[in-house]
């Protein structure tokens, strides 16, 4: 397999795995945090899956459209869901949206690194 087939490989694998973070991080938070209610509607909690939900939309489409700045798009994606993996991790009850952001930003960090 040559490079630039494993970066196309490595790119498809990145696009999946934001488009299921984005998915499961709204899903999780529309309706596991809705009913949970408590922490799990604090502002800083809230705030924070949405806006992981919504980076992940966003590494998404700059990777689909082979943006030049996808990369530091990627960087800020993978910050941003480790930072949502910590939290839902201490909130508890939400291994589905951990998992989903901690795959996702193995994924981004990789893609983040990748040498243009």
């Amino acid at each position: 397999m040559n490079h630039l087939s494993q970066s196309v490989e490595a790119m498809q694998a990145c696009i999946k795995a934001c488009c299921h973070c984005h998915k499961t991080c709204l899903q999780t938070a529309m309706n596991h945090c809705l009913e949970a209610g408590g922490e799990h509607v604090g502002a800083e909690h809230f705030r924070l899956i949405m806006n992981c939900a919504e980076i992940c939309q966003t590494s998404a489409n700059f990777q689909l459209s082979n943006s030049h700045f996808h990369h530091q798009v990627c960087a800020v994606c993978a910050e941003i869901c480790e930072a949502c993996a910590l939290d839902c991790e201490k909130m508890g009850g939400m291994d589905e949206c951990v998992e989903a952001c901690k795959a996702c930003a193995e994924s981004c960090r990789q893609m983040a690194d990748v040498k243009h």
